[in-house]
């Protein structure tokens, strides 16, 4: 089940009052039909690491294939006043919205696949109007889901092959921040959620244990323990730290002679406090000295990426992570920061007019052109990506500029393959995309990951991918910057 289908079949009021307040000017001003480029990117990798997994995709394009105003959305948009108590949007305004068809192209790079700064995630060519309505749906489904993407891909970069689970619901931002946290977290490779609502809607596998709740409602630990191994004596998992955990953690192991006496097996115990290196370490012990070794210890309690590598470098014996508040609300880093820019705008001759927005930042002045991404790939890893413009011819010794550094340059050797990252998903409002399933996305992102040296995954100080733009596109850049300057320059005179 996609995002329309979640909660209504049209989402256009998914967006902020400004972008409609600009629609209804293209309109009046007979520019709605004008064919514009935007590109949506990020600036900078999240949590301080050396790459991003892209996620959100399927949703986007679901947005897009159900993208129509009803009678419903347009009696919003008709009652809402100016600061004269004027109707703000005029009716023939609403008239074209309700007659609106979807039509344009889209281009994007498929989810789970690695991507750096400024590489436009997708691309969209169409009427700027249509283009322009989309900013902010699009932006807030993929910033989310790529963000927690990647904190889910850290964190099981950090389990080094344990099991990991995603299990953050009750402290999730809402329920659609729970659900498309779940569905991005598989991306990045945890192995199962507790949320079930997520696990009907995309098949992930689920999983779970008992709270304290169910401990404490027993006059004794051990009979709460025996009563849930009644109800699930082939599924039982014990929170051993109700009270006292390495007694907890005795009377389980009480417990599981008796199923075994029964033929059955404790499946594991599980760790949500104290000292967890020490705990596990002493209950990995006790376990393999009754004759438990196959018994697993899952480990929960605020865990993120640096507490699993910490854990690890001190020896912990934990089989299983579950990890939740700092994995579905990326606890460290709320918000990726896409940005959504218009880059090129066709003129009533037919040609474009590249756009760029100049900013005294110079990691906030975009790049103009029709933008695609070709990555370069020697042996089993990928060596570089190279921003370019479709309709500039790329120069023959694949020669990419720094973004921020003219001064320094690569160029890819013939011996490297490439590919370009961004594929057709929609032309003139059809989708041509046939969307993987979510395993087949999870597994992209794990292929993705391998692909990538070990320096550029640490999670202190990684190395700095190299990502840059085509020669022509770089001088293209900078001579729209300089033509930009002069115009301030002559404005202030």
């Amino acid at each position: 089940m996609n995002i329309s289908q979640r909660y209504r079949l049209s989402l256009p009021l998914l967006t902020d009052m400004y972008q409609l307040t600009m629609a209804q000017g293209y309109w009046k001003k007979g520019m709605q039909e004008q064919e514009a480029v935007f590109h949506l990117y990020f600036r900078s990798n999240p949590f301080k690491g050396g790459y991003t997994v892209c996620a959100g995709l399927e949703d986007a394009l679901d947005l897009l294939r159900n993208f129509r105003f009803t009678e419903e959305d347009l009696a919003y948009l008709r009652s809402l006043k100016g600061s004269q108590n004027q109707q703000l949007f005029e009716e023939g305004f609403l008239e074209h919205l309700r007659d609106l068809e979807f039509s344009c192209d889209v281009d994007a790079i498929p989810e789970g696949t690695v991507v750096f700064p400024n590489e436009p995630l997708l691309r969209i060519k169409g009427p700027i109007l249509q283009c322009q309505l989309l900013e902010t749906p699009l932006l807030t489904i993929l910033n989310f889901q790529t963000l927690i993407a990647t904190k889910a891909a850290r964190v099981v970069d950090a389990a080094q092959g344990d099991k990991v689970l995603e299990f953050g619901m009750r402290r999730a931002q809402g329920p659609d921040g729970a659900i498309s946290a779940a569905r991005a977290a598989y991306i990045g490779g945890v192995g199962a959620t507790s949320n079930m609502m997520a696990g009907q809607l995309f098949n992930i596998p689920v999983k779970g244990t008992h709270a304290h709740s169910w401990v404490m409602s027993f006059e004794e630990e051990q009979k709460a323990f025996s009563a849930y191994a009644d109800v699930f004596p082939h599924d039982s998992v014990f929170l051993v730290d109700t009270y006292k955990t390495l007694d907890g953690i005795r009377k389980a192991i009480e417990v599981a002679k008796e199923m075994r006496a029964k033929g059955s097996e404790l499946r594991g115990i599980r760790l949500d406090s104290g000292d967890l290196a020490y705990l596990s370490i002493e209950g990995r012990r006790m376990l393999d000295e009754a004759g438990f070794s196959d018994v697993s210890i899952l480990a929960s309690n605020d865990l993120d990426e640096h507490l699993i590598q910490s854990l690890k470098l001190q020896g912990a014996r934990i089989d299983t992570w579950g990890i939740g508040t700092k994995l579905v609300t990326a606890y460290d880093q709320p918000a990726l920061g896409g940005v959504y820019k218009l880059a090129a705008f066709r003129q009533a001759d037919g040609e474009w007019d590249y756009k760029l927005k100049l900013s005294e930042q110079l990691i906030k002045i975009s790049t103009p052109g029709i933008l695609q991404v070709r990555r370069f790939y020697q042996g089993n890893s990928i060596v570089g990506d190279m921003i370019y413009s479709e309709p500039l011819e790329v120069n023959a010794s694949a020669t990419m500029v720094h973004p921020n550094d003219p001064t320094q340059r690569k160029s890819f050797s013939r011996e490297c393959t490439h590919e370009d990252l961004l594929v057709p998903v929609f032309r003139v409002g059809k989708q041509v995309y046939d969307t993987p399933s979510l395993t087949a996305i999870q597994q992209r992102n794990r292929k993705q990951l391998s692909l990538l040296h070990e320096t550029y995954r640490r999670f202190l100080n990684p190395h700095i991918y190299k990502v840059g733009l085509e020669e022509r596109l770089h001088d293209q850049k900078m001579d729209l910057i300089i033509q930009l300057r002069k115009k301030e320059q002559s404005q202030e005179a």
